[in-house]
């Protein structure tokens, strides 16, 4: 649908209410430059604006698709499309929401085509309103002003993604197991936000090459040094996760490590009770036959005691000794 459509010249804008997208269309004959902005619109409304300003068809079908990349391309017209990609922080879910600009930047109009709930330009125009001596250079000050926005908002989803990154990393280089699944959720995020950054720096250096000899150059440079400085953190931070990772899997295997010692361990002492009690059960075991000789001599309580139950407390008490002079060695000096 559309959000917003004005007629600027001279550095203001020249009416207040609505205005149809054939009236905007008139209008770019009149001098000045339209400013259509239009968020999620439909097949047919695309249509309209194509029909009313000349658009290329297959602009047009780019500003339909949801891209990975930016992208500056031009048409027949002195038109150019360029694509841009948004991001917000969702401190809710703590998940990066990614939307879509495309601009269509003509002599005489800028139409923009938003996707996704990051991609508002509302602050946009009105900042750009509030500087005459701009909007009076063209449509290129409102190419300015989308850049100059899409940008800023990339600071604050840097500075919330280095935040969970630091939690993570604490985590694991505190000796503790991370959760593996948010190490590769925050880098696949990560990365689609490098991609998102990355190829704008191509884009700008073609706008940049289109605006020498304008006032608005050295704009153009300055939302050129803030997207160098985003780009470079976002690589360190993909770069830092990678470390994260491996870290984080060197600490489960050490984790698995000791969790075999210990099962290890703990077979080594069945194993030792099971050697010893085998020849105890053989002595039970003998003890229990009817022999001449056991009949003859055992007939008291006391010949029991002497000779079966402390049979059974020898082996056992030798036992207690191994298993101390066992322990002993294992401690070190």
């Amino acid at each position: 649908m559309i959000i917003d459509c004005a007629y600027y010249r001279d550095g203001h804008r020249q009416h207040t209410g609505a205005m149809s997208v054939e009236d905007a269309a008139a209008h770019c004959k009149q001098g000045g430059f339209v400013w259509l902005g239009m968020f999620e619109p439909t097949g047919e409304e695309l249509v309209q604006v194509r029909e009313s300003f000349g658009l290329h068809e297959l602009a047009v079908e780019d500003a339909q698709t949801f891209h990975l990349r930016p992208k500056v391309e031009p048409y027949e017209g002195n038109i150019r499309l360029v694509i841009l990609r948004t991001a917000r922080y969702d401190d809710q879910r703590e998940e990066v929401d990614f939307g879509e600009v495309s601009v269509f930047v003509g002599p005489s109009f800028v139409i923009t085509v938003r996707q996704g709930v990051a991609s508002d330009l509302h602050d946009a125009r009105i900042r750009l309103e509030q500087r005459p001596e701009l909007l009076e250079v063209g449509t290129n000050s409102v190419l300015w002003a989308i850049l100059d926005q899409v940008v800023d908002g990339y600071g604050p989803v840097v500075a919330e993604l280095e935040r969970d990154i630091e939690q993570v990393e604490r985590t694991v280089f505190a000796g503790s197991v991370a959760p593996t699944e948010r190490i590769y959720f925050l880098r696949r995020e990560v990365t689609d936000f490098y991609r998102a950054v990355h190829p704008l720096l191509a884009v700008l250096a073609t706008i940049e090459r289109g605006a020498r000899n304008t006032v608005l150059l050295p704009y153009f440079r300055d939302v050129h040094d803030h997207l160098v400085l985003v780009n470079e953190e976002v690589a360190a931070q993909r770069d830092l996760l990678a470390t994260v990772l491996e870290a984080n899997m060197a600490v489960i295997s050490v984790e698995q490590t000791k969790v075999s010692v210990r099962q290890n361990a703990t077979i080594e002492q069945l194993t030792i009770l099971a050697t010893v009690f085998l020849p105890l059960t053989f002595v039970t075991g003998f003890f229990g036959q009817n022999f001449g000789w056991l009949v003859d001599h055992i007939g008291a309580e006391w010949d029991f005691l002497v000779l079966g139950v402390g049979g059974l407390l020898i082996p056992c008490l030798a036992l207690f000794v191994w298993f101390r002079r066992q322990r002993a060695a294992r401690q070190p000096t």
